[in-house]
C-alpha cells in the first residue's frame, strides 16, 4: 500500500499513465478500487458467480474519461462516461472490461450486470454515500441468485456498506492530499 491507496492492476495503473491521469484522479481509481475489493469479498459468501477480475478492472477505470473532461475532477458530470468507454476502446480494452466506464453511473439501464452494479455501489461507498435504489438492486440480484430471502442479503450488505463506510473520512483525506492537476 503506498500514500494510503491498495496498488491498482498493473494493466490500468499502465492506461492511467498512459493517459496522463492526474494524481487525484488516480488516487480516486485506486480508492474505488480497494473498496471494490472489499464489496467482492463481502459478497463472495452468497455463492454467486461475479466476474472479479472485471469488477476490479472496472473500479480501476471507470472514471478514466475525466482525462478528456477534466472538469469534472472537480464538478459532477456525466460526460466522462461515454468518453471513458470510447478511450478504453481505443486502446485495447475488451468491450467487457471497458463497458464500466460507461455503465459506473446507469444502474437502472436496461441489461445492467451485477458485475457494473457492483462497480457502481463501490463508486459510491468509498466515500459512505449510500444509494438506495442501488443497494435495492444489488440485494435483488444476489438474492435471486443465490436464493436467499432479500431481508437477509439486505442485512449483510447493510452490515458491510457500513463497515466500508467507517474508513470513509481516511479515503476523502487521502484523495484530497493529492493534486487534481
Amino acid at each position: 500500500m503506498t500514500d494510503g491507496i491498495a496498488p491498482l492492476p498493473a494493466t490500468a495503473a499502465a492506461l492511467l499513465a498512459e493517459v496522463g491521469a492526474p494524481p487525484r484522479l488516480v488516487a480516486h481509481l485506486g480508492l474505488v478500487h480497494e473498496v471494490a475489493a472489499a464489496v467482492l469479498d463481502g459478497c463472495a459468501g452468497y455463492g454467486v458467480p461475479v466476474d472479479r477480475e472485471a469488477v476490479l478492472f472496472g473500479a480501476a477505470t471507470h472514471d478514466i474519461g475525466k482525462v478528456v473532461h477534466r472538469e469534472e475532477l472537480s464538478v459532477p458530470g456525466s460526460l466522462h462516461e461515454r468518453a471513458g468507454y470510447g478511450l478504453l476502446l481505443a486502446r485495447g480494452v475488451p468491450e467487457r472490461l471497458a463497458r464500466f466506464a460507461r455503465t459506473h453511473g446507469s444502474w437502472t439501464d436496461p441489461g445492467t450486470t451485477l458485475e457494473d452494479l457492483l462497480v457502481g455501489l463501490a463508486d459510491k461507498a468509498w466515500k459512505d454515500s449510500r444509494v438506495r435504489d442501488l443497494e435495492d438492486r444489488v440485494v435483488a440480484r444476489l438474492a435471486q441468485a443465490a436464493g436467499r430471502e432479500p431481508w437477509e442479503v439486505f442485512l449483510g450488505l447493510d452490515d458491510l456498506l457500513a463497515g466500508i463506510g467507517a474508513d470513509a473520512p481516511r479515503r476523502l483525506a487521502v484523495q484530497a492530499a493529492h493534486p487534481v492537476a
